[in-house]
């Protein structure tokens, strides 16, 4: 097994913070995305940027992987965990258990790399250690995918070699709790704190779906109707002329289910294709001499 590199995968210092390493995901996710992306080797790329994000992106996943690259590992080098990580005690480091199986963004598996150090069982479920609190109860993560927060339905995870079906009602948000009663340790309650796996197309804003959409100049320019990605498929979404990058427009109805739902916020970012022919060439040039006065 072979230690990765997760800041190299990202393209980002171990000092970037949370709005440059989202900043990083994002993009990349967007080039190799394997219903986009044209590349060799896209979908592994794809599954490799979602793992990195999976932990650069938590705070308890991040510190512990930190701890660990302290210790002069560099990517490619044969790699074994060392004794208790991820469970405490010397040497160890502790953080919350994680259940939702070994898929992040996009349903991409995660490699031995990450189960290794954030996935000591191994069932479809459960990731890391979980310990019962105060009164008996047994607090743990419950890491879903988006879309099942947006439909809602059942949820299979392992706990602890028992196989249990979740509940997940549509609109759920993180930080809400789903209750087991008698399921966790010693007979207590089994209570999982909802937590949104990360999306590379969207972001969420209580019950709002944010997405960022590339438009070419032209379109901006002059107004056109193009397909847009939602949870519940693909809309139509009428552009106005003379939108400028940035610019926000709103599909109601498109977000989380709730009383009332919410909205999707689609936020333009203008790309100019590249120009990889002699004609388009000329075309640039004769809409820089079209705008000189402008």
């Amino acid at each position: 097994m072979q230690f990765k590199d997760y800041y190299e995968t990202l393209g980002v210092e171990q000092t970037a913070g949370d709005a440059e390493i989202k900043t990083a995901y994002r993009r990349l996710a967007r080039k190799y995305h394997p219903d986009v992306s044209k590349e060799q080797g896209a979908e592994e790329r794809f599954k490799a940027i979602n793992e990195a994000y999976e932990v650069l992106r938590d705070r308890d996943k991040r510190a512990a992987y930190d701890q660990l690259r302290s210790r002069g590992y560099r990517p490619g080098e044969e790699f074994q965990p060392p004794p208790n990580f991820g469970q405490g005690g010397p040497g160890g480091f502790n953080f919350e258990e994680v259940f939702g199986g070994g898929a992040g963004a996009g349903g991409a598996g995660f490699s031995d790399f990450f189960e290794s150090l954030f996935g000591q069982r191994r069932g479809a479920g459960a990731r890391g250690t979980r310990g019962p609190q105060a009164g008996g109860d047994t607090r743990a993560k419950l890491s879903i995918p988006l879309e099942l927060a947006y439909t809602g339905g059942q949820q299979r995870l392992d706990v602890g070699g028992r196989m249990l079906d979740v509940r997940i009602p549509a609109g759920i948000r993180p930080g809400q709790v789903i209750r087991l009663a008698g399921q966790g340790s010693g007979g207590g309650n089994l209570l999982l704190e909802i937590d949104f796996r990360a999306h590379p197309q969207f972001e969420v804003d209580g019950r709002n779906i944010l997405h960022t959409l590339q438009v070419a100049p032209w379109e901006a320019a002059l107004g056109a109707t193009v397909q847009v990605p939602t949870l519940g498929g693909n809309v139509e979404l009428r552009i106005p002329p003379d939108s400028d990058a940035g610019r926000k427009l709103r599909l109601r109805g498109r977000g989380l289910p709730g009383t009332p739902a919410g909205d999707q916020i689609v936020e333009l970012e203008i790309r100019a294709p590249r120009a990889t022919t002699d004609a388009q060439r000329a075309l640039y040039r004769d809409m820089a001499r079209a705008f000189e006065s402008a």
